[in-house]
């Protein structure tokens, strides 16, 4: 909901710092992957009760998402590290509410929940894009992306918001899952709705 309006400031903080990174030969596809290892060491982190290391996890795990789209900027993007960036993502929103099922059973169908929930945004999305590739559209409105990112009332930084607060205030797990679940399946909609009219 808020990525098309906060990329811009994101952007120009993060843009210099991809192209010092490009500068000095760090690709972004190795960013995407330390991103990733960051993601899953979020999860173990999860699992074994470390909720402040997991907060910090989650956090670079983020940051390095970020990090990966300047570098490929001031580099060349290529259509395989727009995909793997992408990939890992969807894998990481899913690991997380995971990893808080096995901390505690307790959250299993909130978490089973929220994962499906993640599933409906993410094939909506992903449907369009393949699409909107097909057609031609493309958008900027979130920055020069690999991918028609169609929005939607929960987007990567409400994601980033639900999944830092899951650590923060482990105990209300299953309230967040329950009611961030209930938003991804309103996003899901809307981008139905919004693709039936795009792709007419």
């Amino acid at each position: 909901m808020f990525d098309a309006a906060l990329r811009p400031h994101f952007d120009r903080v993060i843009d210099p710092v991809g192209r010092w990174c490009a500068a000095r030969g760090i690709s972004a596809s190795k960013v995407t992957i330390i991103g990733f290892t960051l993601g899953v060491a979020a999860a173990l982190a999860v699992v074994m009760g470390m909720m402040l290391v997991a907060f910090v996890l989650i956090l670079l795990n983020r940051l390095c998402d970020g990090l990966d789209g300047a570098i490929a900027r001031a580099t060349a993007p290529t259509d395989f590290g727009g995909f793997l960036d992408i990939v890992f993502d969807f894998i990481f929103y899913a690991m997380i509410p995971f990893s808080f099922a096995l901390y505690d059973s307790a959250n299993a169908l909130a978490a089973c929940f929220l994962v499906v929930s993640f599933f409906g945004t993410a094939v909506s999305f992903l449907a369009f894009s393949t699409m909107a590739e097909k057609r031609g559209l493309s958008s900027q409105d979130r920055g020069v992306k690999s991918l028609y990112f169609l929005g939607g009332l929960t987007e990567g930084f409400e994601t980033t918001i639900v999944l830092l607060a899951m650590t923060a205030t482990s105990e209300w797990f299953v309230y967040y899952a329950y009611v961030f679940g209930v938003l991804c399946w309103v996003t899901a909609i809307t981008r139905v709705l919004e693709a039936k009219i795009l792709l007419r």
